[in-house]
Order: C-alpha cells, then structure tokens, then sequence
C-alpha cells in the first residue's frame, strides 16, 4: 500500500472565519496557522501548500494576556543606521489591530514559498462586517 500524497491541482479550498472577540491573539493565530497550513485536513501533505482561507473578524476585541500590551513592542528596521522602529502593542492594538493580528499568525507559519503564499489567504478585520459572505464561510470555534 502506498501513502497518498496531495497534489495542488486536486485540492479544494474552503471558507472558515474565526471570531476573535474576547479570546486570546495567540490561541486565535494557532487556529488561524493550522487551517491556513491544511494541518486540519485527513491528506495534509507537507511539501503541498494544502490549507485553506480564513476570515479573522473582531480583531480589536482580541485580548493579549498578562502585562503584553506593556511589555511587548513590535519592532522592525529601516535598514539604515540608526533605523530600529518599534511600536508598544498597546498602540499598535489601539491604531491597526488587523497588523497585530496578522504578525502573530505570520510568525506561526513556515518561512518559505508555502508559507508566504499560505499568508496571501488571511483575511483580516477589526469589525464583525467582511466581503466574503459571497463564499459561504464556515465558523470554527477556538
């Protein structure tokens, strides 16, 4: 018998949107990870890109545990001396909540072509309202 292995061109991708209100970024970034990933699916491949899209509504209301939205900073680097930007993730939760949402489920996924294209699928939204209704998505629970 021999193990089945996906193909890119067999694969059919689903909706799914997470509501992220009142619930932990992190715990939301994983679910966000494994369906963007396809860990979730019975013919997950590793060399496949396999995953799936996924909504990500109510990213203001996500709540960072513990001192995080104090102690935490997002930084990043112009590439000229001196060029080290960082923003405290209490301003970065208040200005552009979809970012913070977005790096922690980038910082979960493989540091590759599969990964970059799996991060093109994530769709992110501060509010309850989205533009996929078209797409019929499913809810998962986190």
């Amino acid at each position: 018998m021999s193990t089945f292995m996906a193909k890119k061109e067999t694969i059919e991708r689903k909706w799914y949107v997470i509501d992220a209100a009142g619930k932990p970024m992190g715990k939301t970034a994983v679910a966000a990870a494994t369906i963007l990933r396809g860990k979730h699916r019975p013919e997950f491949t590793p060399h496949v890109d396999c995953g799936e899209f996924v909504i990500i509504i109510n990213a203001d209301k996500a709540v960072l545990t513990g001192n995080k939205l104090q102690d935490k900073y997002y930084r990043h680097h112009s590439g000229y001396i001196g060029g080290l930007k960082e923003v405290q993730y209490k301003t970065l939760m208040e200005k552009k909540p979809e970012l913070a949402m977005e790096l922690a489920v980038k910082g979960m996924l493989p540091k590759n072509t599969i990964g970059a294209k799996s991060f093109t699928r994530l769709k992110v939204y501060a509010g309850e309202n989205h533009n996929q209704e078209a797409q019929k998505p499913v809810a998962v629970e986190v």
